[in-house]
Parts: structure tokens; C-alpha cells; sequence
């Protein structure tokens, strides 16, 4: 009886045991599985949500550089307007104050024929065409005497290593006809001229011309001047057959 019990203690305990082991077990794949599928579910949500990060940024990316192409587009058109010319053919209109003017020139060579044709003028509006020495480098409208009818300008530099610039420009009077604007040459043995030797550019400031050019020192090589930029500055005033640029001062940097 004794060995019954024993045996039968034996035999449950053995199946407690064993139960418990197996409902461990049990309990630690069923953790296991748990842990497995959250772990899972969390990489598919993380995986998801870089992935919806990753679009937005591109996204946001092709934006960002659609804006900018946009704009550096508008500054490359206002750059345009402003006057910088390619080389080649010109055929460019410029309006300022109801006033257009077309500008059209073969630009090859070292002469050249220009014509601008205005139009919206109340007396004349017939095309001048002159000759240029050198290839056209920018255009130009202003409103320099501050009259409320603009001017026209129109730039060039001469071939050779002088590159020497010029200008042509045509100013309206009272809106009704144009006259042409004359600009006097600079010369050596002034004190605004000493150290030219050319490669002059031009450009509008407020109500005023500028013309900067390198200041070349005795002995400077044509490529290699060294006595820094001079800057001229010129007013638009009513000469007795048209309109004068008139030095007003000079810099230099």
C-alpha cells in the first residue's frame, strides 16, 4: 500500500511537473510569438512611416528645387532686362514710361548697323538706324534727367585688344520725337583718362551713368592691369542739337 502511494505521489508529481514544464513552454512560444509579431508589426509601422517620411521629404525636396529653378528662371529674365546681351543677332524690345523701343543689329564683326525703332511716341515714331564700332554688349532704357520720357542705350565694345567701349543712346522729348544723346571720348591727359586703355562697361544707376574701366600703370602688360577700377559718373542734361552726357566726378578703387 505504501509502494501504491509512493508510485502514485511518483506518478503525479511526475505529471505536475511535466504539466507545468509544458504550459512554461508553452507560455514562453506563446511570448515568444507575441513578442515576434509586435516586433514585426513595429518594423511594417517604422518601415511605413520612413517610407512616408522619406516621400515627404522628396517631396518637399522637389519643391524646394522647383522653387528655385522658378526663381533663379526669373532672376536669369530680369538679369536679361537689365541689358546683358549673348553675342549674335539682336532683336530686343524694351518699354519704359509707354515708350517701346526695338533694338535689332546683325552683332557680327567689327562694325555693325543698329536700329531702334520706337513706337507709342505722340509726333514721329521713325526708326534711326547709325553704324557701331565693335560688337553690341548691352541695352538699356533709363529716365536720367528724371523729365518723365526715357532714353534709350545702347553699348559696345570695339574688337582688338583695347576692347574700347561706346555708347549710343537716343533720349525722347516730351514724348513726342527723339534726339540722339552725345558722349564725349575720354582722353589721355585728362585726369579722368589717365591709366585707359579701354575695356569700358556701362550701366544705369538711379539717375546717373556709370562707365568703369582697369586703370593700366606705365609698363602693364594689355592683360594685366594694376592700378585697380576707375568708376565715371555722368548726368543727362539739354545740350543746343540734342543731349549731352556731362561728367559729373570719378572714383577710384
Amino acid at each position: 500500500m505504501t509502494r501504491l502511494r509512493t508510485g502514485m505521489g511518483i506518478a503525479f508529481a511526475a505529471t505536475l511537473l511535466s504539466g507545468c514544464g509544458t504550459a512554461r513552454q508553452a507560455g514562453r512560444a506563446t511570448t515568444g510569438v507575441v513578442g515576434a509579431a509586435g516586433s514585426a508589426a513595429t518594423g511594417v509601422v517604422g518601415a511605413a512611416a520612413g517610407a512616408t517620411t522619406g516621400v515627404a521629404g522628396a517631396a518637399a525636396g522637389g519643391v524646394t528645387g522647383t522653387v528655385g529653378a522658378v526663381a533663379g528662371a526669373a532672376g536669369t529674365a530680369a538679369g536679361a532686362t537689365a541689358g546683358a546681351l549673348p553675342s549674335g543677332p539682336v532683336d530686343r524690345t524694351l518699354e519704359r514710361d509707354g515708350i517701346r523701343f526695338r533694338v535689332t543689329s546683325a552683332n557680327s564683326g567689327s562694325l555693325n548697323r543698329v536700329t531702334i525703332a520706337p513706337s507709342g511716341l505722340e509726333k514721329d515714331d521713325a526708326p534711326v538706324t547709325v553704324e557701331v564700332d565693335g560688337t553690341l554688349t548691352g541695352i538699356e532704357t533709363a529716365d536720367l534727367d528724371g523729365d518723365g520720357s526715357p532714353e534709350i542705350l545702347v553699348y559696345a565694345n570695339s574688337a582688338g585688344s583695347g576692347s574700347y567701349g561706346s555708347l549710343t543712346g537716343y533720349a525722347v522729348n516730351r514724348r513726342q520725337s527723339m534726339s540722339q544723346i552725345y558722349l564725349a571720348p575720354i582722353l589721355g591727359n585728362s585726369a579722368e583718362g589717365r591709366g585707359y586703355m579701354g575695356r569700358d562697361t556701362f550701366r544705369v544707376d538711379g539717375n546717373r551713368l556709370l562707365r568703369t574701366f582697369p586703370i593700366y600703370r606705365e609698363n602693364d602688360a594689355n592683360c594685366c592691369p594694376s592700378g585697380g577700377r576707375r568708376t565715371i559718373e555722368y548726368s543727362l542734361v539739354r545740350g543746343e542739337a540734342g543731349w549731352i552726357l556731362r561728367m559729373v566726378g570719378f572714383k577710384d578703387a
